[in-house]
């Protein structure tokens, strides 16, 4: 058997010191290792859908829910976006080196500050192989090293896509273990990654809430996370209805189990009987159970999927097809409600009232605030960022879709001409 302990301890240190070489790395070469793993990717379409077909199949075999399957399927489309999000990433400036804020003491000296690599990532993930690529094109671009621990059910298909990483910075002449899969799939290695601060700078955590959850008691190194993604959508009283429709469905519907899908959805009272019967029959198009309150049942009792919300809906992630509705009286309900249940994830309002946006986006506290537009936007790629290495929840360091600047720090840098202090 493995002996875990001593395997992640060789890991950890591959890592530190193809961090220190990464960290030095030339923009041209990161680039070079970006593209020559794109052309890969596309290249070897056929052999990742054979290798994701195993875990697939492996999958349902087990009982996996459908919304973890769905995580876990690597579309045509899936793999296309994974190269071009690479290409997207290589074509991005590099934030390293960078120096800004520079500015004259009265003693003679320039104070600035320099972007700089964080080191170490080390990533945890479940299901989705599409996490093993974005996270490396990210990590190479910003010139950090990093460990990917991707869950066992996704193991044929990240295996696949690590070699071609790997083929990637040997061909730009870059270290092979910037990157590096962990082999097993014992949970005995996360125990590991997450106590090793002298390898490993940063922890980011890509997976439910019970593995999250676990991370945060158990973790020695820092994290970027985020727990979970309770969304809201508000139609307000002063929404264009037909952009209400569009974009309430869209936040459902386009897919269930991310963490950017609308979990609750509030409605202006005034608007609600005009609005919720046609959404409703858009729903109903889907199945979608709704968990609505007294006011919302009444205009929606002839809905077939009809259920009475309880305060658990308005805390509850439901990565599935149910939906908590509820009726406020106006914007300043809607704000309540939302930074009272929201997991400060991603938050819309749909209205055609300027004052009304405005207030909305000063006054709900999460990482990303929208204004008629779908929840679903929340994501790294759709930010124009490349890709993302996850979400995070908190206000410390980095917030929302984390892509290059946020795998990086500052470290003040000072220019003199033999000054001393008096």
């Amino acid at each position: 058997m493995m002996d875990i302990k001593t395997y992640m301890n060789d890991v950890g240190q591959c890592a530190r010191k193809a961090s220190r070489a990464m960290a030095k790395a030339d923009t041209s070469a990161k680039n070079k290792a970006l593209t020559l793993i794109a052309a890969a990717i596309r290249r070897d379409a056929d052999a990742l859908r054979a290798a994701n077909r195993k875990d697939l199949d492996a999958a349902r075999a087990n009982g996996l829910a459908e919304a973890m399957v769905d995580r876990l399927t690597l579309s045509d489309k899936a793999i296309a976006t994974m190269a071009e999000g690479l290409e997207q990433i290589a074509s991005l400036p590099d934030p390293i080196g960078e120096i800004s804020n520079m500015k004259y003491r009265p003693t003679g000296i320039q104070v600035g500050q320099m972007r700089v690599p964080l080191g170490v990532i080390g990533i945890i993930y479940e299901a989705r192989p599409n996490v093993t690529v974005d996270a490396a094109g990210l990590c190479i671009k910003s010139g950090n090293a990093t460990i990917l621990r991707g869950g066992s059910e996704a193991i044929n298909c990240n295996q696949a896509l690590a070699q071609l990483v790997k083929e990637g910075l040997s061909g730009a002449g870059l270290p092979s273990d910037a990157v590096q899969i962990v082999e097993t799939t014992d949970r005995a290695a996360v125990g590991e990654l997450i106590t090793m601060p002298q390898y490993v700078d940063v922890i980011v955590p890509r997976g439910g809430k019970g593995l999250i959850e676990r991370l945060m008691k158990e973790s020695k190194v820092p994290m970027i996370k985020h727990l979970d993604g309770i969304c809201h959508v508000y139609i307000d009283d002063k929404a264009d209805i037909e952009k209400a429709l569009k974009v309430s469905f869209n936040a459902k519907c386009h897919r269930y189990g991310t963490c950017n899908t609308m979990e609750t959805l509030l409605v202006a009272r005034s608007i609600a009987p005009q609005v919720l019967p046609k959404l409703a029959e858009l729903y109903g198009t889907k199945d979608v159970e709704l968990r609505a309150d007294d006011e919302a049942r009444a205009i929606l009792s002839g809905y077939q999927h009809l259920t009475t919300a309880t305060e658990e809906d308005w805390r509850t992630e439901y990565l599935a097809a149910i939906l908590a509705v509820k009726i406020v009286a106006d914007v300043g309900e809607a704000i309540e409600h939302i930074n009272t249940y929201s997991s400060q994830h991603t938050d819309a309002i749909i209205t055609e009232d300027y004052t009304r946006a405005m207030r909305f986006l000063r006054e709900v506290d999460s990482a990303s605030v929208m204004v008629n537009a779908s929840t679903r936007f929340a994501d790294g790629f759709e930010y124009g960022l490349g890709a993302e290495i996850g979400i995070s929840n908190d206000k410390l360091h980095a917030r929302g879709p984390v892509g290059l600047e946020g795998l990086t720090s500052l470290k003040y840098v000072v220019f003199g001409h033999g000054e001393v202090r008096e």
